[in-house]
């Protein structure tokens, strides 16, 4: 019996069935579509972060020190280093050959803000330089950056629309309350920028309300300086623009050699912390390593389903064998060799492992792009799964009707025409 024949009866025999052919592939194909929904989703997240992170200037670099098991994980906001730099240190980065600029990033924490008779409660102020914006590429939407030694704010476009007495404009007044003491800071809004989601890993519901706020006179945290012999203001994270992306490397490798010889910050950090000086570069290849991770992990879960489906259309080849017995023994008394029979067996199995994988593909697709728009990530489909899923199908398809076909094509066809 040729291959096109053997196809032609397998297909025949699942057209009769329809029913239960249809059943039978319903594992796979919720298998295959929980995999291929979880993989666009992870393309999709992956490229809206990377999108977020890469969007900076690329001559960005993120100074900071951090604990061993803070080393995997990329850290794009002003938390969750130690607070150890001094403006010594601040001072010693800007002077390096290759240094445009350099500026500092810490928070102080806010019990409420309010605006027009409407308060906002528990907010983050970002504490930092004049020239932060030009260094974090971020746009003003309206107005300008404020100025060191005045009580003037800049808030990002979310922050500007959080109060319920109306939207925030350049020139009005906002009030800060300190958490730390209660103490209200009268505040004039400078400029408006553009929002970026920066979190822990990246991953947020959407922008976030930011305050910005220069250091002085918003900011008193203070250390014993040992270079300057007094106290000086400490912060968390340095952020330092080389002249341009070439000089990145260059750069880095400046920045690590000050911050190990002849900065504050290597005699006050704690001994299990570790400087870090991040490039673009560098963020990206975390995040991905995150994302990748994280959509192997969930992938995993989805192909139980999978494993689900083949025991399905075994169990089903195995009633087929069942069901057909008289008819193998015919074939087998005209003249129909094993071969054949395992032949006609595993190409049905193979059909069902084939059309489920390729219909759940569809649905995995259809399944990512809504959720896609649901959660409001930009769709990055990867095309090879599409073809994955296919070979993951006949693989199935072959696992799974192994057997069955073994046990048909080895029937004994005396006892076979004698089933009833």
């Amino acid at each position: 019996m040729n291959v096109l024949e053997s196809v032609r009866i397998s297909w025949r025999n699942i057209r009769e069935h329809k029913l239960r052919s249809t059943l039978t592939t319903l594992g796979v194909i919720i298998g295959v579509a929980a995999v291929i929904t979880f993989v666009t989703l992870g393309a999709s997240l992956q490229a809206d972060i990377v999108n977020t992170v890469a969007g900076g200037n690329a001559a960005t670099m993120y100074v900071s020190a951090e604990s061993p098991s803070q080393s995997g994980i990329p850290n794009f906001g002003s938390s969750g280093g130690q607070t150890i730099f001094t403006e010594h240190d601040l001072g010693g980065i800007r002077s390096l050959e290759g240094v445009e600029a350099a500026v500092p990033e810490s928070g102080i924490a806010a019990s409420t803000v309010a605006f027009n008779n409407s308060t906002v409660g528990r907010q983050w102020v970002v504490v930092t330089s004049p020239p932060y914006f030009d260094v974090k590429n971020q746009q003003f939407v309206s107005g300008g950056s404020f100025r060191s030694g005045k009580r003037e704010v800049v808030l990002n476009r979310p922050a500007a629309r959080m109060f319920s007495g109306g939207n925030v404009s350049v020139g009005d007044n906002i009030t800060v309350t300190r958490a730390v003491n209660g103490e209200e800071i009268n505040a004039t809004v400078t400029g408006i920028v553009e929002p970026s989601d920066e979190t822990t890993l990246g991953i947020s519901s959407g922008p976030t309300p930011r305050i910005f706020a220069p250091t002085d006179p918003f900011y008193q945290r203070t250390v014993y300086s040992p270079s300057a012999d007094r106290n000086q203001r400490v912060y968390g994270r340095i952020l330092v623009l080389a002249g341009n992306p070439g000089q990145v490397d260059a750069v880095q490798g400046r920045v690590y050699t000050y911050l190990g010889e002849g900065s504050d910050a290597s005699e006050l950090k704690s001994e299990n912390y570790k400087f870090k000086v991040t490039t673009q570069e560098e963020l990206v290849s975390q995040v991905k390593r995150v994302s990748d991770t994280f959509t192997a992990y969930i992938s995993g879960i989805a192909l139980i389903s999978l494993i689900v489906g083949a025991i399905g259309i075994a169990n089903i080849m195995l009633v087929s064998v069942t069901e057909r017995t008289r008819e193998i023994g015919i074939m087998k008394a005209v003249g129909a060799q094993n071969t054949d029979v395992l032949q006609l067996f595993l190409f049905e199995a193979v059909l069902l492992g084939l059309f489920g994988s390729a219909l759940g593909a569809l649905v995995g697709f259809g399944g990512g792009y809504v959720a896609a728009q649901l959660i409001g990530l930009p769709l990055a489909f990867r095309a090879e799964w599409f073809g994955i899923a296919v070979v993951v199908g006949v693989i199935v398809g072959v696992l799974a009707g192994l057997y069955p076909a073994w046990d048909a094509s080895h029937t004994n066809p005396i006892d076979a025409l004698r089933y009833e």
